[in-house]
């Protein structure tokens, strides 16, 4: 039987806790503050501000540098919204729209690596994970034309890339600061 270096540890388990409670705790305070703005532009408030919940599925991955940690984060995320029904649920279809923004930021990981610093790559991570999740939400839920979908998908885009330079930074600084000694 062969041994798998890729594993969970403890800490790694709970930082996926921290990160999918952090990132639904702030989307239901970051959500009616940015409709504000996007309500009369039609775009929903969720493509705007996934860039400040979303950082938090690209900081886990980078925080514990193991392959799944986003996916892991987002379907905790998912499980937490559907069974609690808290701002941001869609009922069953969360499931899915929760869980594909944390797969895309780990192909991005597994695509572009996992290198400390590389900011091209949380940046797109950051970027894939709105993008993907602001257009499954579309899909299952608002059904936006053409014009309001394209609006938000750029507007995510964008909040999704400044969230995963957030996130990227927020990475190096705690392991500069030496709180998790990672040889990974």
């Amino acid at each position: 039987m062969l041994a798998s270096k890729h594993y969970l540890s403890l800490v790694d388990i709970v930082i996926i806790a921290m990160m999918a409670s952090l990132g639904i705790a702030i989307k239901t305070i970051i959500i009616p503050l940015v409709q504000i703005i996007t309500g009369p532009l039609f775009i929903p408030g969720g493509v705007v501000a996934g860039g400040f919940y979303m950082l938090f599925l690209v900081l886990g991955r980078s925080i514990t540098g193991q392959h799944g940690t986003a996916t892991l984060i987002a379907l905790v995320q998912a499980v937490l919204v559907t069974t609690t029904g808290v701002l941001g649920s869609h009922g069953a279809v969360s499931i899915i729209t929760y869980t594909l923004p944390g797969i895309a930021a780990d192909l991005v990981f597994l695509i572009g690596g996992s290198k400390t610093g590389n900011a091209p790559v949380y940046f797109i991570a950051g970027l894939a994970a709105n993008m993907v999740g602001s257009y499954a939400v579309n899909l299952a839920i608002f059904n936006l034309s053409f014009v309001p979908m394209m609006l938000s998908l750029c507007a995510a885009a964008l909040s999704g890339g400044i969230g995963g330079l957030v996130a990227g930074s927020l990475a190096q600084k705690i392991r500069k600061l030496g709180i998790l000694n990672r040889t990974r």
